[in-house]
């Protein structure tokens, strides 16, 4: 049982739910020196349904830059050099058809485009850190079942597993409480969009010494073109767990073994570690926020997970709101900021879903051609058509850096014309980021001896707002948020601050 002082009176944040977004909720806020509390069900993180298996480059900037991409890495099964390809086959023992290399940002070691390469790893690890992280910001055992928000603040009950209600006072209230999220339903938003009509059928099983029998090397993804039975297959350790994702494939008509061996191609050794049946879905909630109450990740959106977008666009979420929330209980900025992050994240969102749906329309069953399984003659005669079908319609879904580092607050109130976007990254030294020399709050970029510095930094002393300077010689000034995204650039910044916190 939890002590009675495991749940308190009152809190300026409350999160519901404890998955990677409100996790990164409630560390963001920590970034800002914000008391949080995250209510989450569930006790332990479970590694039996990893799901998430992609933690972008840009996930990993911010992951850097509150101190937890390295412990990420260091823990992650599968290193960041292991593999970045994805591999198109018959079955896992089979012929390979064609591949596609430099995926999901694993390339990017050293790149001047982004701080951080993307990194393989199950959402548990992901999960398990950013529990670290957070520390006693967590209560597990406890659910958000309701709330009331008025003029001053949001009262939520919460019940444990053991059904104890209590109630705590919040200032403000961030549902991140998923699908079924109480909180969207309490603040009367909804879902808007579609659910694809094919089955899937998610399986993590172990296969002692397949690894060492597939003759194409490495890769985060093998892709079966098996027309009797296509899916994908990939690693979720160096040992011998796997994961794998049959499609077409309804949870009553499922042999979890046997899809396993007709993927492989053999009648492999196996053992079925768990099974997770489901369908993919493309929906937008119509409304992320009230005054004082705010959805986030799966709550306020869902995306097929072709292209590894899921929770990394929950966590770009995480970031803007969970800045802006330590903006105004800082006393740095007025509430009418809390009203721009709709406004900048569900146009993201929207975006994001159209192009996992996009890289949804051709999978394994549109790729595969019965040719391919017959004799050596009959695959060579058709792989060449099969492969580039497979370079034209899949290489979006491998190489998508515009969306994930090339997303911008474009038309966003609080960001001058022409910026919004992410601050243009380089290496100032070997292992030294751009990023790294960014404050916490806001940072001004550029030549410190020119007025426009002087400019901002009165601004910053009138208003409150903490302001970092970092001194580039010769470089045009530019303002960078909390969120490293830019707000203004140019020579004459006047009223540049206000406007990014929405001070009028």
């Amino acid at each position: 049982m939890l002590e009675e002082v495991a749940v308190p009176e009152s809190v300026p944040v409350l999160v519901a739910g404890g998955g990677p977004v409100g996790l990164a909720t409630a560390v963001e806020l920590a970034h800002h020196g914000v008391r949080s509390l995250v209510v989450e069900p569930r006790e332990t993180v479970s590694w039996l349904r990893p799901r998430a298996k992609t933690t972008s480059a840009r996930t990993m900037e911010l992951l850097r830059r509150w101190g937890l991409a390295d412990t990420l890495r260091e823990r992650a099964p599968l290193a960041v050099s292991w593999s970045d390809q994805a591999v198109f086959v018959t079955n896992l023992l089979g012929r390979e058809i064609t591949r596609i290399g430099g995926c999901f940002g694993l390339d990017l070691v050293g790149s001047d485009l982004a701080a951080e390469p993307g990194q393989q790893a199950p959402q548990p690890l992901v999960e398990e850190i950013l529990r670290e992280a957070a520390g006693d910001a967590l209560l597990t055992g406890w659910q958000v079942t309701g709330l009331a928000e008025d003029a001053d603040g949001v009262t939520v009950r919460i019940t444990s597993n053991g059904g104890e209600e209590r109630e705590v006072r919040a200032a403000y209230v961030v549902g991140c409480d998923g699908p079924r999220s109480v909180v969207r339903s309490a603040i009367g938003s909804r879902y808007e969009g579609r659910q694809d009509a094919r089955p899937n059928f998610n399986i993590v099983f172990r296969a002692p010494g397949l690894a060492e029998r597939i003759p194409h090397g490495p890769a985060v993804h093998y892709w079966v073109l098996n027309p009797a039975q296509p899916g994908m297959v990939g690693r979720l350790d160096l040992k011998d767990t796997w994961w794998c994702i049959a499609q077409g494939v309804r949870a009553e008509d499922a042999d979890p073994v046997r899809l396993v061996r007709n993927l492989a191609g053999d009648d492999i050794e196996v053992e079925i570690l768990a099974t997770d049946p489901w369908t993919a879905r493309m929906l937008l909630a119509d409304r992320y926020a009230t005054d004082r109450v705010f959805l986030a990740g799966d709550a306020a959106h869902q995306n097929p997970p072709y292209g590894g977008h899921g929770f990394n666009t929950g966590i770009g979420d995480a970031v803007n709101i969970g800045w802006k929330l330590a903006a105004v209980l800082g006393g740095w900025a007025p509430a009418a900021l809390l009203g721009t992050y709709e406004t900048e994240r569900r146009p993201i969102a929207a975006d994001t879903i159209e192009a996992a749906a996009a890289n949804m329309a051709t999978l394994a069953p549109e790729l595969a051609d019965p040719a391919l399984m017959g004799d050596e003659s009959e695959f060579e005669k058709v792989r060449p058509a099969v492969a580039e079908a497979v370079l034209r319609t899949k290489d979006a879904e491998f190489h998508s850096l515009d969306l994930v580092l090339g997303y911008a607050y474009t038309g966003s109130p609080i960001v001058a014309d022409g910026t919004g976007e992410r601050l243009p990254h380089r290496w100032l030294a070997p292992g030294v980021s751009l990023y790294d020399r960014l404050g916490r709050a806001f940072t001004v970029l550029g030549d410190a001896g020119t007025p426009g510095v002087a400019a901002l930094e009165a601004e910053a002393r009138e208003l409150g707002i903490p302001l970092e300077i970092v001194d580039l010689p010769g470089e045009p000034l530019t303002l960078v948020r909390p969120d490293q995204h830019v707000a203004w650039r140019g020579d004459t910044p006047t009223g540049a601050l206000r406007r990014a916190l929405a001070i009028t």
